[in-house]
């Protein structure tokens, strides 16, 4: 339900002919707007529009380097203007910020309450006074248990908490303003409903601003009031959310609308590829002086499916499913009990010795090629990687990057490059190759696509199908996004809790869900 905007309610930000330069490029050009009051703007464009920097550029975050000029009014300062020392008052008490990546943004040493609480420790609050509010932020977002959360770190706690407490963090000061970049991407479809939601109730509850960054229009839909469009920096649309829906007047919102990804391609009669039998994972849960195993925590209760050559099977189902560690038990990266039979080898059956002149047959594409990357090897590194143990000649290593290179659309000149001069859909392109480069019949993508922009992701997605179609290489594909697994898997296998809630053709699925739960997935899908 959106806000009417009223001109009645307060200025809160005003931005007049915002540019952002360094010495060869202009970054962002010519931006303006008004912010009111408890609205929500929303910044619209792919990855490079220069969504992200204009926020950083509000709160002083941007490096030297970089030229600033226009004026950004707030309070009654010029937040381009102001020294040092006032832009720290501003950040987090006035104007705050929740990033895409929690567990990158979130201090990984650092337990719940010292991530929420430092701020309030800072401006003076008690420890017990601090505790108190710290409690009850995590109430206001939806965490269960707060008082049991505290202790925890991030790694303990899910996606979706993680992306709770960040909120909680940006909200401790009652902010004026609230920036969220991307605050949903790597989410699954029922938790970026329940995150957008909650935002948009504590916005109201709070009468807070919100300037909301984001590559997916249909998401911005339910939430935005006004829509600034961008692409490569210059602004190509602006307008109220209905207007941009309804009539968008430039072919560049018209392509970010479009979420068409294409067809599967049809089922053929190729050999079985990997079977799994009773495949399950448990962890332990260790207790005690000595570290005692007293239970176990279950992350797959035992599945079968058997997948063919040249074939995709989507794994489907929200965070905590559990289909991240099949994944892993598929890569034989986690332990797990049961068979996992490739090209007719029991892989649980192998030690690691023994299993590792197989692995190039199976291979793996993480969901953030950022940190599956090493930022000190250039791609000419990294995708020659896997082949240093292959005893191959120089010019044989050199002619087979540059061929695989091709194969991933990207020219021999991004050899020389290193993973941060490179763009999302770059990077993951140069996952993929590193991957391929080893030939295998079986490729494991763990949301590979999940933090592109919707046109890179339609891109990588085409790439996939055609690379699939040449080389008959067989998909795991893990994602939280139906549309794409529906334009890239004959078959889908849902899970909730570690169980297996259906499993069958993707046209039957999305025709007749067997469960009330995929149903939900599949209406989730369409916002």
């Amino acid at each position: 339900m959106h806000s009417i905007q009223d001109a009645n309610k307060p200025v809160v930000l005003q931005v007049e002919h915002l540019k952002i330069q360094n010495e060869q490029h202009v970054l962002l050009q010519d931006l303006t707007f008004t912010l009111h009051a408890a609205e929500t703007l929303a910044l619209v464009g792919e990855s490079g529009s220069g969504k992200s920097i204009s926020s950083l550029a509000l709160l002083g975050l941007l490096p030297s380097t970089l030229e600033i000029t226009g004026s950004a009014q707030f309070n009654g300062q010029d937040l381009f203007e102001i020294t040092e020392t006032q832009k720290r008052q501003i950040r987090g008490a006035k104007i705050a910020m929740i990033f895409q990546e929690p567990m990158t943004a979130l201090n990984p040493l650092h337990r719940v309450e010292k991530i929420i609480g430092e701020s309030l420790w800072l401006n003076g609050w008690s420890k017990t006074k601090a505790q108190e509010r710290i409690i009850q932020l995590l109430t206001d977002v939806g965490i269960s248990e707060p008082d049991e959360k505290l202790k925890r770190y991030p790694h303990e706690l899910s996606g979706g908490q993680r992306q709770r407490v960040m909120i909680a963090m940006a909200l401790a000061l009652d902010p004026d303003i609230l920036i969220a970049d991307e605050p949903t991407t790597a989410l699954d479809v029922t938790l970026q409903e329940q995150i957008l939601t909650l935002l948009k109730s504590l916005q109201e509850q709070r009468n807070m601003a919100m300037i909301l960054i984001s590559h997916d229009l249909n998401l911005v839909k339910h939430y935005a009031d006004q829509v600034i469009v961008l692409n490569k920096g210059q602004v190509v649309e602006t307008g109220c959310v209905l207007d941009i829906f309804n009539h968008p007047q430039q072919n560049y919102t018209q392509n970010l609308l479009n979420h068409n990804f294409g067809e599967a391609l049809a089922h053929q009669a190729y050999p079985e590829l990997l079977k799994l039998i009773e495949l399950d994972v448990k962890f332990p849960i260790k207790r005690g002086l000595f570290n005692r195993t007293v239970d176990y925590f279950v992350a797959i209760e035992p599945l079968s499916l058997a997948l063919m050559q040249g074939e995709s099977i989507g794994i489907v189902g929200e965070s905590g499913s559990g289909k991240t560690s099949l994944a892993l038990a598929i890569a034989r990266l986690i332990n797990s009990h049961g068979q996992i039979i490739l090209n007719n080898i029991e892989l649980n059956q192998l030690s690691e010795k023994k299993l590792r002149p197989l692995r190039c047959q199976f291979q793996m594409v993480f969901q953030d090629p950022f940190s599956s990357l090493n930022p000190r090897l250039n791609v000419e590194q990294t995708i020659a990687e896997g082949l240093y143990f292959q005893k191959l000649s120089k010019q044989d290593i050199e002619q087979r990057i540059n061929y695989i290179l091709e194969k991933v659309e990207l020219s021999v000149d991004f050899k020389s490059r290193y993973p941060h001069e490179l763009s999302g859909g770059q990077r993951q392109r140069v996952a993929l190759a590193r991957a391929l480069i080893l030939q295998p019949q079986l490729l494991i993508l763990d949301e590979p696509t999940s933090a592109l922009d919707r046109t890179t992701q339609q891109a990588i997605v085409k790439l996939l199908r055609q690379l699939q179609k040449e080389f008959q290489i067989g998909y795991i594909f893990i994602s939280h996004d139906l549309k794409v697994v529906k334009a890239l898997c004959q078959k889908v296998l849902v899970l909730r809790h570690a169980k297996v809630v259906e499993f069958q053709e993707t046209e039957q699925l999305f025709k007749s869900p067997k469960t009330e739960y995929t149903r939900q997935l599949i209406a989730a899908s369409q916002y």
